[in-house]
C-alpha cells in the first residue's frame, strides 16, 4: 500500500512563516460524520479555523471504515481525504459527563456543524435553540438530508439518493439506457462547499450584527441546484433534458474523439471556436463555410455527419499532434484520463495538487490540497487526519482548562468511553451507533 508514492510526489512546501490564515481565531466544534459535514469542516480547517471533531469513543466516524483501510491505522483513504487539520475528541454523549463536556466546548465555540438525523441533537439537548441561548454569537449549522423541520424532516438521505431524486441521474448517460449516477459523491462535495460558504457568510454577518444564527444546508436542495441551468431550461420549455452521452445538447461539436493513440474531449462552445477548429486545426475551410454548420443549432441538427468527418480526421494523427494544434488555435481540449493519470498529470504536478505530508505512524501520507490559493493568507499547512480521540486530553486541557486530575476523574466516569476491557466486551454485545 502506497508503494513507490515517495518517489512520485514531492513533500508539501510549507506556507510563508508568520503569514496569517483566513480564519485565524475561529473555533469549530464538529459533530458531523460521513462526507458532507466533515469535508465542509476540513475546508474551514484548511483556512485556519481550529476544528474540534467530536467522535464516539472507540468507533469514531463511520467513514473511518470506508476502504481501502490501512492496516496500521484506524482509518481508510476516504477519511484521510476529508479530515486533515482537525483535532479528534472522543466523548461519550450517552454519559452525563461526556454530554456536559460537549456543552462546555460549544459554549467556547464560534461554529457548530452537525449532520445527525433530525431530532438527535434535540434529544441530547444540543439543538440550535439551546446552544444559541447559551452562546448567542454561535453560528449553528445543520447539514440535513432534506430539512430539520417540515414534512420531510424524518427522511434519511445519502449522495446517490440525492442524485436520483434531484433529476441529476436522469440527465446523465446515454439515451438508449437508464440514467447513471456519478461515482464521485458530487452532492456530498457540493453540499460541503455550500456549508463552507454558508458558515463564512454567517461569520461575516456576526461581525456586523454581533449575533450568531442558525444555518441549514440541505443535500437535496444542493442536488437540485447541481442540475445547473437544466432546471431553468425545463421551466422555460416544459421539457426535461435528454441524455446525450458524451456530447452536449447545447454546443456542437463537443464530445469525445479518438486520435490514433488516445481519446480526448473537445468543447466547441461557440461559433468562433468551431471556425478555428476547422480552419486552423483541421485545415478544412470548406467545412467551416458550409451553411449546414453556420450556427450551433444547425451543427447539432447535422451532428452525425459532422462527427463522422471529425472522427475520420482525428484518427489520422496522434494526440500530441492534435493537442499542439488545438492549443495554438485556442480550441478547448483535453485527454480523457483515468484518476491515476490525472493526479500524475503535468497540470497536477505544476499546481502541486498531490504531495506527501508527515504522519506520526506511517512517516508520511499522501495529501490532495484544496483548489484555493490565497496570496496574503495562505491556507494552513496540512496535518494528517487524526486517530479517534487523539486530541481529547489536549483539547479539554487547553480549551476548557481542565487539570490532569480532573481528566483522570472524567476518564474513570467513562466520559471518554468505556475502559479498554469493558469496551472489548461491549463491542461484541452492543450494536454499532449509526
Amino acid at each position: 500500500m502506497l508503494d513507490n508514492f515517495q518517489n512520485e510526489f514531492p513533500d508539501h512546501t510549507p506556507r510563508s512563516p508568520g503569514a496569517p490564515h483566513p480564519l485565524d481565531g475561529v473555533r469549530v466544534v464538529d459533530f458531523s460524520h460521513f462526507i458532507a459535514g466533515p469535508l465542509a469542516t476540513m475546508i474551514l480547517a484548511d483556512m485556519g479555523a481550529e476544528v474540534i471533531k467530536v467522535e464516539a469513543p472507540g468507533r469514531g466516524d463511520d467513514l473511518r471504515r470506508y476502504p481501502p483501510l490501512h492496516p496500521q491505522l484506524d482509518q481508510g483513504a476516504p477519511f484521510v481525504w476529508s479530515n486533515r487539520n482537525k483535532k479528534s475528541v472522543a466523548l461519550n454523549l450517552k454519559s452525563p459527563e461526556g454530554l456536559a463536556l460537549a456543552r462546555e466546548l460549544i459554549a467556547k465555540a464560534d461554529v457548530v456543524v452537525e449532520n445527525f438525523s433530525s431530532g438527535v441533537m434535540t434529544r441530547l439537548g444540543l439543538d440550535h435553540e439551546a446552544c444559541l441561548a447559551a452562546n448567542p454569537r454561535l453560528v449553528y449549522c445543520s447539514v440535513a438530508a432534506y430539512s430539520r423541520d417540515g414534512a420531510f424532516a424524518d427522511r434519511l438521505g445519502f449522495d446517490p439518493i440525492a442524485q436520483a431524486e434531484s433529476g441529476f441521474v436522469s440527465m446523465n448517460g446515454y439515451p438508449d439506457r437508464e440514467g447513471v449516477r456519478a461515482l464521485s459523491p458530487v452532492m456530498d462535495i457540493s453540499t460541503a462547499m455550500m456549508v463552507g460558504n454558508a458558515v463564512m457568510g454567517a461569520l461575516l454577518s456576526r461581525e456586523r450584527t454581533g449575533r450568531g444564527q442558525r444555518v441549514e444546508v440541505s443535500l437535496f436542495d444542493t442536488a437540485v441546484f447541481m442540475t445547473g441551468y437544466a432546471s431553468m431550461q425545463t421551466l422555460f420549455t416544459g421539457n426535461d433534458p435528454q441524455r446525450s452521452g458524451n456530447t452536449s445538447p447545447d454546443t456542437c461539436p463537443s464530445g469525445a474523439f479518438h486520435a490514433s493513440d488516445r481519446t480526448f474531449y473537445i468543447n466547441s462552445g461557440n461559433d468562433n471556436i468551431f471556425q478555428r477548429l476547422m480552419t486552423q486545426v483541421l485545415e478544412r475551410p470548406e467545412v467551416a463555410a458550409d451553411p449546414d454548420y453556420a450556427t450551433g443549432p444547425l451543427r447539432t441538427r447535422h451532428r452525425e455527419r459532422l462527427f463522422a468527418l471529425l472522427d475520420d480526421a482525428f484518427g489520422r494523427e496522434d494526440w500530441a499532434h492534435w493537442q499542439a494544434r488545438m492549443r495554438a488555435a485556442g480550441v478547448p481540449c483535453g485527454l480523457v484520463r483515468t484518476v491515476g493519470e490525472a493526479i500524475r498529470s503535468p497540470e497536477a504536478r505544476d499546481h502541486a495538487l498531490v504531495t506527501r505530508i508527515p504522519h506520526p505512524v506511517l512517516g508520511w501520507v499522501p495529501n490532495v490540497r484544496l483548489p484555493i490559493r490565497y496570496d496574503g493568507t495562505p491556507i494552513a499547512d496540512p496535518v494528517a487526519a487524526p486517530s479517534v480521540g487523539q486530541h481529547t486530553r489536549e483539547v479539554l486541557r487547553d480549551v476548557l482548562g481542565l487539570s490532569e486530575e480532573r481528566l483522570d476523574a472524567l476518564a474513570g466516569q467513562e466520559a471518554f468511553g468505556a475502559a479498554p476491557a469493558a469496551r472489548a466486551s461491549a463491542t461484541v454485545v452492543a450494536p454499532a451507533e449509526s
